[in-house]
């Protein structure tokens, strides 16, 4: 039988990841980015993302009998618990927004900018207590498996230069407003390097037999 499989990983410099229903705007994108920046595309869909030394990102790979891949929603209800429970071991206190509450959460922030990932909320997205956004999440789900991901806030990112490169400059401070980083939250010194570590020992235990766990960590 197929089993889950996961990658945790630090991103050592600045790339813009446009969302599946984004792909037409890639050659505009790619215009205004500056040098040294990255663009790539992702399968599933929701809103550019800007990834960078300020995210760490979880991609996890379900067979399609696994457990968490009963449905969407159970699905990010379980990679949601995951990171709020890492988080909250390193003094990073936050909420997960349940479906019933996504709706009146975004409409907290108003319109805003819903063409990014951090622009709006989804289920079982992470929050802290004012409703700011700091772990997004995605998934694509096909007949052989199921593929999440999710992205988390270490350090304040460079909102200004996704704005700039999809076309909204005026939204960057919208953004800023929006969203909060972990370091901003935490009881004590924050290290994006700690909590990739500590990601990929939680989702080993999840995720894997008990032979292989030992494995991995």
């Amino acid at each position: 039988m197929a089993v889950a499989d996961f990658r945790v990983w630090n991103h050592t410099r600045a790339a813009i990841v446009l969302g599946g229903s984004q792909r037409a705007l890639r050659p505009e994108v790619a215009l205004r980015l500056p040098a040294g920046t990255g663009l790539w595309e992702r399968a599933s869909g929701g809103g550019a993302v800007l990834c960078g030394p300020w995210m760490v990102s979880v991609s996890v790979a379900l067979p399609p009998d696994h457990t968490w891949a009963i449905s969407v929603l159970e699905a990010y209800r379980q990679l949601g618990r995951v990171h709020a429970a890492v988080l909250a071991g390193l003094g990073v206190a936050t909420l997960l927004v349940p479906p019933e509450g996504v709706e009146r959460a975004n409409q907290r922030w108003g319109g805003g900018a819903r063409w990014a990932c951090f622009g709006s909320l989804a289920p079982w997205e992470l929050t802290d207590g004012e409703g700011r956004k700091l772990v997004g999440l995605a998934q694509r789900r096909q007949g052989h498996g199921v593929l999440l991901v999710a992205g988390t806030l270490c350090h304040a990112p460079d909102w200004p230069l996704l704005c700039d490169a999809l076309g909204f400059p005026g939204d960057a401070a919208w953004l800023q407003r929006r969203t909060v980083a972990c370091d901003a939250l935490a009881d004590r010194a924050f290290s994006a390097a700690t909590l990739a570590e500590q990601l990929r020992r939680a989702l080993a235990r999840e995720l894997w037999p008990p032979e292989r766990s030992l494995l991995a960590i």
